[in-house]
């Protein structure tokens, strides 16, 4: 028996009322709700709170549950939606450190200063730290979600698109337009520099993807 087939029964199982099944079914997506609530709320206090409440979400949601796409994409959506209400009451964000761009997607990169530790590099690290995370504070909700799901998750665009009932095509679309009001916050503060590839360079002109 296939572990979707196995998850499957699972699911009818609690839904029948057997909360024996419905913990298997926590014990097999703890670890990434868990990490998703991480993500989008910097710390683990929180963390575990939200992916409580994703959970109890979903043991109350059951019954009305139709089975349409797989548990655990319902569950991931749940602890998503969860998250973006926690972001949006307590207006609180967390630094994240990623590739403003992939080469999948982009034709640009960002090129990050060297931040290694000393006393004279401290004060200039702060500073960044704090232009990242006000780079973060410009985008919307949704686009921190987006991109957390992309570039920290490792969602392909079609997992992206069945948890957020969008098209492929609007997801790579609001994925690029993230990235590029991120990356064109941090370049603007003078800390970051944008840098071409070999084709852009050949070319001789720099051209904005959205």
């Amino acid at each position: 028996m296939t572990e979707e087939k196995d998850e499957r029964l699972l699911v009818l199982e609690a839904r029948q009322g057997s909360q024996e099944a419905f913990e298997q079914l926590v014990k097999l997506h703890e670890k990434r709700i868990y990490n998703l609530a991480l993500r989008m709320a910097g710390n683990p206090e929180d963390a575990g709170e939200l992916a409580q409440e994703a959970f109890l979400s979903a043991w109350r949601g059951l019954p009305a549950f139709k089975m349409e796409c797989s548990f655990g994409t319902w569950l991931y959506r749940l602890a998503s939606n969860a998250c973006i209400d926690f972001l949006r009451k307590e207006k609180r964000r967390r630094v994240v450190s990623m590739t403003a761009v992939s080469e999948e997607d982009e034709e640009y990169q960002t090129e990050y200063p060297d931040l290694r530790y000393s006393p004279e590099t401290e004060l200039e690290r702060r500073e960044i730290l704090d232009e990242i995370q006000r780079g973060l504070d410009s985008l919307s909700v949704e686009h921190r979600q987006i991109l957390v799901m992309r570039e920290l998750d490792s969602m392909t665009y079609a997992e992206i698109a069945e948890v957020l009932k969008l098209e492929e095509g609007t997801v790579k679309s609001r994925i690029s337009r993230a990235r590029v009001q991120l990356r064109g916050f941090l370049v603007s503060t003078g800390n970051f520099h944008p840098r071409v590839s070999s084709k852009e360079a050949e070319g001789g002109e720099l051209h904005e993807r959205v």
